[in-house]
């Protein structure tokens, strides 16, 4: 009983956002039982969940070491018009597949490169880039779309865009990714020194961790992740869009605060960002569902995330 009362305790933050979870599933089931208690609904969510939870994972490395990294949607499109490019062009997918994670890898380590060597703010120079390089996007594409139908069906497109029975792939990838990401985050030092640095820069110079590399890391697994999740994004498409990304931003941070990691560092949790992914994936679908206007969309969203906000107050989640 000890144990499970510390369990409990220890993943306090979890346990009520997935109890908002559940409260707004309920509500929904109440308001439209025909739509959620139909699997057929779910499965449409989890067409593309897959993608958000890939990009709330890794933000919450970056978040936890007292950073905020807003580019990543420029660096979806930029990735995702790097792949598109060398498909059309006859480069072969897998190659085409490389080639876009390290341009997002590359723009991951500039990003971390301003920030602790140019010594830039990460709010300032994250938001310059992202407007950088989606005006580059659009120069380069002259704003046209790049279709990649002769992907679809193929054995890649299987792989990473396709259904294993009725449940999309993309689900099995994003849940896969967090798991891993967990590992990394509360099994693995790496994770340990992201919130040290995080917490107290100087204490954690002082224990000989290396701040600024462990910074540049958590920008180059933001980078990585969003070059994935705009190839993935990209293939389910099938299409080459170049405002992909855009309005993700928001969303994603949404979910990573909603989840339970503050905006100040130091602290952070995987799983609480998926649960806040899966909380915000369902409220557009729940409101349409219960017969209202989709104008309300983002009014609950601001509801759920200030209600969850406070949920955390009364839970233990002070500020530092």
């Amino acid at each position: 009983m000890h144990k499970i009362r510390r369990f409990l305790y220890r993943n306090r933050i979890e346990f009520a956002v997935l109890a908002v979870f559940f409260i707004l599933i309920g509500g929904f089931m109440i308001a439209s039982p025909r739509v959620f208690l139909n699997y057929r609904a779910y499965i449409a969510v989890f067409t593309t969940l897959g993608i958000s939870l890939i990009l709330a994972t890794s933000g919450v490395f970056v978040v936890a070491s007292g950073e905020l990294d807003l580019s990543f949607p420029s660096t979806i499109g930029l990735s995702s018009m790097v792949f598109a490019m060398l498909v059309r062009a006859g480069t072969h997918p897998v190659v085409a597949l490389f080639a876009g994670l390290v341009t997002g890898i590359l723009c991951g380590f500039v990003n971390g490169m301003l920030v602790t060597k140019v010594g830039l703010s990460s709010l300032v120079s994250t938001l310059g880039m992202n407007f950088l390089l989606r005006g580059f996007i659009m120069i380069v594409s002259g704003g046209l779309a790049i279709p990649l139908t002769e992907l679809r069906e193929t054995v890649f497109w299987n792989i990473l865009a396709g259904k294993v029975g009725v449940f999309p792939i993309q689900m099995i990838w994003g849940l896969l990714f967090a798991f891993l990401g967990w590992l990394l985050f509360a099994r693995h030092r790496f994770g340990g020194h992201v919130c040290f640095t995080g917490d107290n820069l100087t204490s954690a110079k002082e224990m000989g961790i290396r701040v600024d590399r462990v910074k540049i890391l958590t920008f180059i697994l933001m980078g990585f992740s969003a070059a994935l999740a705009g190839i993935l994004m990209t293939l389910l498409n099938s299409t080459f869009w170049p405002n992909s990304g855009d309005g993700l931003l928001l969303l994603i941070l949404a979910a990573i605060f909603l989840g339970g990691t503050p905006t100040w560092g130091g602290i952070g949790t995987i799983w609480g960002a998926v649960i806040g992914v899966f909380i915000l994936g369902f409220i557009e679908t729940g409101i349409v569902a219960s017969g209202l206007s989709g104008f309300f969309t983002q009014f609950f969203y601001g509801v759920i995330l200030i209600l969850a906000l406070i949920s955390h107050r009364y839970v233990g989640l002070k500020r530092k």
